[in-house]
């Protein structure tokens, strides 16, 4: 019979017994409303879920949440999640961020995304780009962090709604679990709504963050018998009675989606509820779900089946034109289509924003998927991959498709699929990517394509599967006629994949071999640098002499007019510092290699010979040359959404720039950053290696011992050695560790292996690692004569390499060691030199050791002179043990220590001072974001930073600043 379209039920009736959750709501608007209205609260986010099987009302709530927020004039973004959609990366974060940001003209959208234009620009699918580095996945959180907090901000108060969660794409998933822990500071409230059972993996860490947040998930129970009753009566009448509305409640089971379907379809027909008509009402009850809606669908015509077909293929919601091109109608046939499913209330009533359809519940979408024969829905879903592509919705909305599609190697596939899988990476959906490689491997690619293929599908598993990586190119490397341009990318691809799984003598091998089949010139000479470059980077190299020799000759051949070339300059200006060849060799083959440029973010060469070139400068005393060109690779890494190893080495090493040049304080600060970022990355265990011998060496030297140690035992560090080589060296580290804990035994053993391995190397620079001196001092307790031939080797060294810091700290050691008459005349030299060195630190210690002996020696002025020069320089590096040890001197001299004749300054940036003159002022976290452009994060890591700087904590921040202006009108 045919039925009148109607409206769906009142809210009233869709959410009869769920006052609780409406409660629950209500106060949450209230909450957030009171905040945006300046009234304080102990915490501005809150989250919000709706948990429960299918058909319990989740999506009810949801509407409802957001009529409410309309209602109240907050700001409104929402996603939901497909259950055909879920290989789509990022579909729910595009949901929920396009529409705002779609509204923006070119340069707002430019102004309002700042530095992560082009890589956000990409993960939000704003606009398509050309061939560009992909943006790792801390990148493309912290990216997603930025522009969800700017939203916040600027379109305050927000409440965003998250509709079936669980069917949200990985990606989005995975950045909402990380997001949704740090919003207690924004003008924002999360309303989730998700099936418990069906939540994935990447839900997990959400999961949890929703029992612990304090909101546990309102857990949504089946209606009552009442309740049922209450939900019928209201559409059939008053009238009905108790035995039909139980039986009701029965075959319904209490679900409120299947009781509301039921109660319309009795008052459409026309059923009082009298016990007679129960059979009438079982027979609708069955036609609502699985084989019953199916028989209700297929009594309609011929193209309505067909339309709802392909509706259920393209997924909820979905353009009516593309259903009518999938299922072959016209416009008329699509709308009589449309208007009868519309009746049978398989289609909702209302169309979405831009004219799109949506089913009346996802149960409905999934059993008409499900009733198609899966013969017939590969070929819906061809059908749907060739009607997006020619309706311009691009290849990742096609990729989704040609997944269901059987293999049957036709080029066009595998072209939409590469291409699709370019897009992703471009956004860093890495495992998205994977996907559709891998299906194109198996379409399969036409024999001249298989290589390249297999080189992207590599590409795609770097970060996720390195073993699959090695077994990609591996096979890569097999294929006939692979372009030599290519095969020099496989080849860089996968030497790196094998020394990041710690297999750096195969990666060796591997750039060893191809650099002697190599005939282009160019591709040999950059299969060279490759091998040079894991060469030098493995600890356990059996060449390392013969190939320092092999490589100067190399060098001294080369102008450096091509990228190779310069490669191979930078090595061998590294090389000169490792074998402690003389400084200004090293320097000109440094600055010979920059002449061009190297870039830290090629993907197909690394960064590893960049960075290796920014410290040459530093271990031959010019660390203003080598913190320019860390600054220049950290921007980089930064514009190009690079968060992960890259900028994680660059922080750790910049910090250890700093440390050289005895600026503790920041030395500190960038190496806990550099350790923040690479504790966030799976498997950057080099980076961590770094982080930690930094870190522990600039706690030393600020002698906080106790740190020290704690930092070690956590990370287990001195217990292993790795494989690769790492600077600073971690067992001289831990031997240094060993030293200030007065184990002068076992550190002398530790720094007599490290001896022995680096001059089996031909490593002979006290300044790339100072194994001698500091086993000069360890020996200097129970084998003097022994200390002192070390400390006077390691001077030889030192002026044969000819840096001043690295002669003065050898001349401070040896006159340690040393002792007796001629002991002051030593520091004298020591200070001399570091005078002319930009090693402030090691200046002061020098200069206290000078005065010490000076006092031994009865010369009191000079001595007290001496020791107030090392006192300066030690407060203003931060070396507080140091400057104590100067205090001592003094006072055991009898020499009170007077006030330091220059006030320590504390050197805020413009950023950190206006950052702290925000949080003075009370501003919120959020808000101190948005004016300068920063994360939460990044504001909160700047305070803390503030606060080390300038020795109080928040609450004695005014008063600092207040001094500060009293000094620096």
């Amino acid at each position: 019979m045919a039925m009148e379209l109607r409206q769906p039920i009142n809210e009233q009736s869709t959410l009869i017994e769920r006052r609780q959750e409406l409660r629950a709501l209500d106060a949450a608007f209230q909450e957030l409303r009171r905040s945006t209205d300046g009234v304080p609260r102990a915490r501005r986010g809150r989250l919000l879920a709706f948990s429960g099987p299918a058909g319990l009302g989740k999506t009810a709530l949801i509407a409802a949440a957001r009529d409410r927020a309309a209602d109240t004039g907050f700001t409104v973004l929402s996603g939901r999640g497909g259950e055909n959609e879920q290989g789509s990366a990022f579909r729910v974060v595009r949901q929920l961020m396009q529409p705002p940001l779609a509204t923006m003209d070119g340069a707002e959208l430019r102004a309002f995304l700042g530095s992560w234009y082009d890589v956000m620009a990409a993960v939000l699918g704003l606009e398509a780009r050309g061939a560009a580095p992909a943006p790792d996945p801390t990148g493309v959180r912290d990216g997603l962090d930025w522009v969800m907090t700017r939203l916040a901000v600027k379109k305050a108060p927000v409440v965003l709604l998250l509709d079936d969660l669980h069917w949200a794409d990985a990606e989005s998933l995975s950045w909402l679990s990380s997001f949704a822990s740090r919003i207690d500071d924004l003008p924002l409230l999360m309303v989730l709504a998700y099936r418990p059972d069906e939540l994935p993996v990447e839900g997990g860490a959400l999961r949890a963050l929703l029992t612990h947040h304090g909101d546990r998930p309102h857990d949504l129970a089946l209606l009552s018998a009442d309740g049922v009753a209450q939900i019928v009566r209201n559409e059939v009448g008053a009238e009905a009675e108790d035995v039909f509305c139980k039986e009701c409640w029965s075959v319904t089971g209490g679900s409120p989606f299947e009781v509301v379907e039921l109660a319309i379809g009795l008052a459409e027909r026309k059923i009082s509820g009298a016990q007679h008509e129960l059979p009438a009402m079982r027979e609708l009850a069955a036609a609502i779900k699985g084989p019953g809606l199916i028989e209700r669908l297929k009594r309609l015509d011929t193209a309505t089946v067909r339309f709802a077909d392909a509706a259920a293929v393209l997924g909820s919601p979905f353009s009516p034109q593309l259903a009518a091109t999938i299922a072959v109608l016209g416009d008329d046939a699509a709308a009589d289509a449309t208007r009868q499913l519309r009746a049978a209330r398989i289609l909702a009533e209302d169309h979405g924003p831009e004219g799109e359809l949506e089913f009346v519940h996802p149960l409905i979408a999934t059993t008409i998927y499900r009733s198609i024969r899966p013969g017939f829905r590969a070929g819906l879903h061809n059908a749907a991959a060739e009607a997006l592509l020619t309706a311009g919705y691009g290849p990742t909305a096609a990729a989704r498709h040609l997944l269901e599609v059987p293999c049957e190697g036709i080029p066009e596939t595998v072209g939409c699929l590469r291409e699709a899988a370019r897009e992703y990476l471009r956004a860093g959906a890495t495992e998205a990517a994977r996907r559709l490689l891998t299906r194109a491997l198996q379409e399969p690619p036409l024999p001249e394509d298989r290589a390249a293929v297999l080189h992207e599908l590599a590409c795609a598993t770097f970060l996720i599967e390195p073993t699959a990586t090695v077994r990609y190119l591996r096979e890569a490397l097999t294929e006939p006629h692979v372009d030599p341009e290519l095969r020099a990318s496989i080849v860089y691809r996968l030497t790196t994949a094998l020394a990041h799984t710690d297999q750096m003598a195969e990666a060796v091998a591997v750039a060893a071999a191809e650099a002697r089949q190599a005939t282009h010139p160019r591709v040999k000479l950059r299969m060279q640098a490759d091998h040079f470059v894991w060469s030098t980077m493995r600890a356990d190299d059996p060449d390392s002499p013969a190939r320092s020799r092999r490589l100067a000759r190399l060098a001294e051949q080369l102008p450096g007019r091509s990228l190779e070339e310069r490669y191979i300059l930078g090595l061998r200006a590294w090389d000169a510092v490792l074998r402690g060849e003389s400084r200004h060799t090293a320097l000109a083959y440094a600055e010979k290699s920059l002449h061009g440029g190297m870039s830290w973010t090629d993907e197909n060469r690394g960064f590893e010979v960049p960075l290796s070139v920014a410290l040459v400068f530093m271990y031959a005393d010019q660390p203003r040359r080598a913190e320019e060109l860390f600054e220049q690779g950290i921007a980089e890494c930064t514009a190009k959404g690079w968060h992960g190893s890259h900028l994680a080495f660059g922080q750790t090493i910049a910090g250890y720039v700093r440390y050289h040049r005895g600026c503790l304080a920041e030395a500190e600060d960038l190496v806990r950053e550099g350790l923040r970022i690479a504790d966030k990355v799976e498997g950057v265990v080099a980076a961590q290696w770094y982080g930690v011998s930094v870190l522990i060496q600039t706690l030393l030297a600020r002698g906080r011992l106790a740190e020290a140690r704690a930092l070690a035992d956590r990370h287990h560090f001195g217990e292993t050695a790795p494989n690769a080589v790492i600077y600073p060296d971690p067992r001289t580290v831990y031997a240094e560790l060993l030293l200030a804990e007065g184990r002068h035994a076992e550190a002398a053993r530790l720094l007599a292996s490290v001896g022995d391995w680096l001059d089996g190397r031909g490593w002979r620079n006290p300044a790339w690692c100072p194994w001698q001196l500091r086993l000069a001092s360890a020996l200097a307790p129970i084998a003097p004569d022994e200390a002192v031939v070390h400390a006077q080797d390691a001077v030889r060294r030192a002026r044969e390499f000819g840096a001043a810091s690295t002669i003065g700290q050898a001349l401070h050691t040896l006159a340690e060691v040393t002792g007796g008459p001629t002991a002051a005349q030593v520091h004298a030299e020591a200070v001399h030199h570091l005078e002319q060195s930009p090693a402030a630190c090691e200046l002061a210690r020098a200069q206290i050791g000078h005065g010490a002996a000076l006092l031994r020696a009865g010369r009191l002025q000079e001595a007290a002179d001496r020791l107030y020069q090392g006192l300066e320089g030690a407060v203003h590096c931060g070396a507080e043990v140091l400057a104590g040890r100067a205090r001592e001197e003094l006072s055991a001299a009898g020499m009170r220590p007077l006030p330091l004749r220059y006030v320590q300054a504390v050197t805020l940036s413009p950023q950190e001072l206006r950052t702290a003159e925000l949080t003075v002022q009370g501003q919120p976290v959020a808000a101190v974001a948005e004016e300068l452009h920063l994360t939460q994060q990044g504001v909160r890591q700047t305070l803390s930073r503030i606060y080390r700087k300038v020795g109080t904590d928040s609450a004695g921040l005014a008063d600092f600043l207040q001094g500060r202006s009293r000094l620096h009108p």
